[in-house]
């Protein structure tokens, strides 16, 4: 884990949930940082979703602890907008405009600290102020769900899947706002997705959800920190391969369907392996490296084979 903690935004110890005789959370423990981006993901069917529901106390948990911004998940609505959760479907009225949504969320607030017009610009949907959500995309109503989330200051944002319906430039703003509003005020994030590259782009920590508990939760820079870049050489002389990767400090993984050698690197520069092999007369005719990345530690854990 990291060395120098800070104070927590949120706390889960020993969550336990079962659907009879299901049992869906096993002794799920999580602690959040304040002031990081935390992303959780799973496999379909781990436990996400109900994770989420009863972190939030939209569900009940048969047993354990669970702490956010210091209230219990029944107490949540003493925070007064402090922590905001935004879910994978949008929940708004469908037959209000996005002014009027943003309006009504005003008189919600405890202290608005932007108006509806600033985060109407803010999310980029000022063209659509007198649109009705429901003739909205998907990906604007998240934008109108965020930006509703936005007119108090929030300590906590937990996301679900905040990338569904968006195109690359919506992808882009979501990951830009999450960026600005983590480093310029203090936001601290929850996200949970299955887009593992856009979280590493954006996440300071990770966490694994697998068969009901949190396998990993670390920074990413530490849960990579032991992970290797994996060399795939394709030749047809497996035997002057493996002779000449005896010289070098490398670790031969094994040949896949496609007549790959996975070759896992080390210290190992892909440039020196390449000078290699060609030194000793190994006919390469492809070389292609997979680098360390979120995806391949996620794979690992849960033991995912296939993208």
């Amino acid at each position: 884990m990291t060395s120098t903690a800070r104070a927590l935004a949120l706390s889960a110890k020993n969550l336990n949930k079962r659907f009879g005789d299901f049992h869906v959370l096993k002794n799920l423990s999580l602690d959040i940082e304040q002031g990081s981006i935390h992303g959780i993901v799973g496999l379909n069917g781990s436990g996400k979703t109900t994770s989420l529901d009863c972190l939030l106390g939209l569900q009940s948990f048969d047993s354990g602890t669970v702490s956010i911004l210091g209230f219990e998940p029944a107490a949540l609505y003493q925070a007064k907008g402090d922590i905001v959760a935004i879910f994978d479907t949008p929940s708004l009225n469908p037959h209000l405009t996005v002014r009027q949504t943003l309006n009504h969320g005003l008189l919600l607030a405890n202290t608005p600290a932007r108006t509806a017009a600033e985060v109407e610009s803010l999310l980029g949907i000022e063209r659509f102020s007198n649109f009705k959500l429901k003739n909205l995309s998907l990906g604007n109503k998240r934008r109108v769900s965020i930006a509703h989330a936005l007119l108090g200051k929030p300590q906590l944002i937990l996301l679900d899947e905040p990338f569904n319906g968006l195109d690359a430039a919506g992808v882009d703003d979501v990951l830009a706002l999450i960026k600005s509003l983590n480093e310029n005020d203090g936001t601290t994030f929850l996200l949970s997705s299955h887009q593992l590259p856009y979280l590493e782009l954006i996440c300071s920590h990770i966490a694994v959800l697998h068969e009901g508990k949190i396998a990993v939760s670390d920074t990413i820079e530490h849960l990579l920190r032991g992970s290797k870049n994996v060399a795939l050489v394709k030749t047809h002389e497996r035997g002057k391969l493996l002779a000449s990767l005896e010289s070098i400090e490398v670790n031969y993984l094994h040949q896949d369907g496609d007549g790959f050698h996975h070759i896992e690197l080390g210290t190992v520069e892909p440039a020196h392996l390449n000078q290699h092999l060609v030194s000793n007369s190994v006919p390469v005719s492809e070389l292609h490296v997979q680098r360390a990345s979120l995806t391949g530690l996620f794979r690992d854990i849960t033991k995912v084979t296939q993208p």
